[in-house]
């Protein structure tokens, strides 16, 4: 049943540590994707754990077929965006496309995140050398890092496409040890991307930091979708993964809040957004 948010008390600001209290105590993580200040205070109003601005901006915002002419400008105005409808709710932010090609860029995309559009972590793709070394750096300057595996859509073109990754053995015991890595560099949770539900709860189960899915099955501590998916505008066919939560509902208050209800509950993601 959809009960107004409004009519709630005020929420104690959530903070990275919380994230991984709820892992250890079985509490399901809502994440949820957005852009601009007016869907953050719908985050917020709902309750949500944590808001993404993701260089997902590119495909649903922007309109380009993937994420990689996201620049950090872009990021920084739309995460600037997002926190001024915030204030209980996590911020996270991504690092875009080749601002993550060493050390030093890392640190002056998360310092702009961070410092200037008021986000609490920033997110990063991969586990590559590199990035374990940015990881660290950014971490060890006290900025919060989620790490991202599986279908990391900056890599489409190394994939082939936005194609579903680790059903092989050899890559699913490869990712298990990325997602080994990124913790031990430091990484305070991960985002699991467009993996078999196997694997998905493998991970989940290995690490001790917060394992967030999307499209990796229902095994993980949380779920984040992007919000134009869960509202069924996205451009072009919807993921698998998702779900139209607006479908039957009058508002999109409602729809966030059911999405949040699913999540906590277990009934998101059921079988049919799942991978095998």
């Amino acid at each position: 049943m959809y009960v107004d948010p409004a009519s709630a008390p005020a929420r104690k600001p959530v903070t990275v540590p919380d994230l991984r209290t709820m892992k250890a105590e079985g509490r399901k993580i809502v994440m949820l994707t957005a852009y601009d200040s007016s869907f953050a205070a719908q985050l917020e109003r709902a309750g949500i754990d944590v808001a993404l601005v993701g260089d997902s901006l590119g495909m649903v915002v922007q309109g380009h077929r993937t994420t990689l002419p996201v620049t950090l400008d872009h990021m920084v105005y739309h995460t600037a965006a997002v926190a001024r409808g915030l204030s209980a709710t996590l911020l996270i932010a991504d690092l875009p496309f080749m601002s993550d090609r060493d050390t030093a860029h890392a640190l002056e995309a998360g310092a702009r995140l961070v410092g200037e559009a008021g986000a609490a972590a920033v997110k990063i793709e991969g586990a590559a050398p590199h990035i374990l070394d940015a990881i660290g750096a950014l971490v060890d300057r006290s900025i919060p890092v989620c790490a991202h595996l599986g279908l990391t859509p900056q890599s489409v073109h190394r994939f082939g496409g936005f194609k579903i990754q680790g059903r092989a053995q050899e890559a699913a015991d490869r990712m298990l040890a990325e997602a080994l890595a990124v913790q031990a560099a430091g990484a305070d949770l991960l985002v699991l991307e467009g993996v078999p539900t196997a694997l998905g709860e493998r991970i989940t189960k290995a690490l001790q930091i917060p394992v967030i899915g999307i499209g990796a099955g229902p095994h993980c501590d949380g779920q984040v979708l992007v919000i134009h998916d869960m509202l069924g505008v996205t451009p072009g066919k919807r993921p698998k993964f998702s779900k139209d939560f607006l479908a039957g509902r009058d508002s999109v208050a409602a729809a966030i809040a059911a999405y949040a209800e699913d999540v906590r509950s277990g009934a998101f993601p059921a079988p049919e957004h799942c991978f095998n």
